[in-house]
């Protein structure tokens, strides 16, 4: 097994820049692999504490972008005039129909860095990561205009029946693991693109969103 080092070439990098997580590198990988964010795009952010990836997608989209991020736990102020951030949970209706307002319409881009806080019992962490990559499809789906992204953290070994419907529903779906994820971690994202706003998905059943972003060690 790999051994966990907290504070890695990867994390000291995103501390020199000024970012909130080092997971904040593995959106911009993702981005320079996929081009997930276009200028003046919205971008939707779930579980965005601490705010790392508010602030890749906000300097992403530029100043005539709006960037809309929600979590379960308040965000230190950005400072950042094309940032919204909001305190709620995703499973309620009403939390949707709050981040579409500060939105200003439907999403381009839909980003999920959820993970669960870890018990270490490994079956019941995969059983509260899987309820959230499921919220994260739901809102995506309530969420994302037509040609829309959706980006989304998992594990390597969640079932495939939780994602398989996202290939009905998008143009091409590919998963990615960034260059900086820690060595040994089992996650990775998926990439959906393209998608074909058909129908509206349900409401999300259930789900709470994340402690630190994208430092899940589940191997």
């Amino acid at each position: 097994m790999a051994k966990y080092q907290h504070h890695d070439a990867a994390w000291r990098r995103a501390k020199d820049e000024g970012l909130r997580s080092r997971a904040a590198l593995k959106l911009r990988e993702i981005d320079g692999k996929f081009r997930v964010f276009r200028r003046g795009g919205r971008v939707l952010d779930l579980g965005c504490w601490p705010g790392g990836w508010l602030q890749v997608a906000a300097a992403a989209v530029g100043g005539r972008g709006r960037v809309v991020g929600v979590d379960l736990l308040a965000v230190d102020k950005l400072e950042i005039a094309n940032v919204v951030t909001l305190v709620g949970d995703l499973a309620d209706e009403a939390v949707c129909r709050e981040l579409l307002e500060e939105l200003g319409g439907t999403a381009d881009l839909v980003l999920s860095d959820m993970s669960p806080s870890l018990s270490g019992v490994r079956d019941a962490d995969r059983a509260r990561h899987e309820r959230l990559v499921e919220l994260a499809i739901a809102v995506a789906g309530r969420t994302l205009s037509g040609g829309g992204v959706l980006v989304v953290k998992l594990f390597a070994d969640i079932p495939q029946e939780i994602t398989a419907g996202l290939r009905a529903d998008f143009d091409k779906v590919s998963r990615f693991k960034p260059p900086t994820t820690r060595k040994g971690s089992r996650e990775i994202y998926l990439v959906a693109r393209g998608y074909r706003k058909q129908r509206e998905a349900p409401p999300p059943g259930a789900g709470t969103v994340a402690d630190e972003r994208g430092d899940t060690k589940v191997q």
